[in-house]
């Protein structure tokens, strides 16, 4: 295989998975943000996916201030930011475009589809029909992205170079909010164990579809079972251990 077209399927898995990551941690954080609690408080949450994404000077310099309406806007349909759900969905249909000639044309099809339907939709008319659908679109065309290519395309080299793109993206994103939870949403260690900090665990949790495969394997919610299932655990498909342990094999 080419290196140009192992490079473009491996790009094109890694932003429909970035994609997908950032509505669900956009998604958890809006619910959050409908709880009474202290404009600090909200503004700290918004804040911290801006620092998950190593986004802060590109932020500063178009926005005078975080808060909800900013940080989504900047996050879902900023053309000129790269990491925004807009420029991943562009992003990864135009690596699809790249290589017509090795992906099914049941993903290209899925691909373009999603694109298109994307590119009309305004941030206004996102955020007036309310951001959880538009959230749960990208999360929906991304597993139909992945679902027709696990059904349609060759088990190749091109299979596993996009798997590898999918598995290390998710790998890198699941490490991301663990790091961001320790070092940005916890303001103080008199924090630790308070009703707060569970709210931020569980939320954690959501932001990686992780809350109930947790409560089925350890119950009670736990800041060092919750670290220990999202780092080791061998069967969670967003675990960054499962992960590493997927591509590994891609490898092979």
């Amino acid at each position: 295989m080419l290196s140009r077209t192992a490079d473009h399927l491996f790009w094109m898995s890694r932003y429909i998975e970035r994609a997908e990551n950032l509505a669900r941690l956009l998604d958890v954080t809006w619910q959050m943000s409908l709880v009474p609690q202290s404009l600090e408080a909200a503004n700290q949450n918004w804040n911290a996916i801006i620092a998950l994404n190593s986004l802060e000077e590109e932020f500063a310099a178009q926005y005078p201030t975080v808060n909800a309406e900013n940080v989504l806007r900047f996050m879902v349909s900023d053309t000129g930011n790269h990491g925004s759900i807009h420029s991943c969905l562009r992003l990864a249909r135009e690596n699809a475009h790249a290589v017509r000639g090795t992906v099914t044309s049941e993903m290209w099809e899925t691909m373009n589809a999603t694109w298109l339907e994307a590119r009309e939709k305004s941030f206004e008319q996102i955020f007036n029909a309310g951001v959880g659908e538009f959230f749960d679109w990208v999360k929906m065309r991304s597993s139909l992205s992945r679902g027709v290519t696990i059904g349609t395309l060759l088990q190749d080299e091109a299979f596993h170079f996009i798997r590898l793109g999918t598995l290390l993206e998710r790998a890198d994103n699941t490490a991301r909010i663990l790091d961001v939870k320790y070092f940005i949403l916890l303001p103080s260690p008199s924090d630790i164990g308070s009703p707060f900090d569970d709210i931020q665990w569980s939320a954690l949790l959501r932001s990686a579809s992780a809350l109930e495969m947790y409560r089925k394997r350890y119950g009670r919610l736990a800041p060092k079972n919750v670290v220990e299932f999202l780092i080791l655990d061998r069967d969670f498909p967003r675990a960054m251990h499962f992960c590493l342990l997927r591509a590994e094999q891609s490898l092979l």
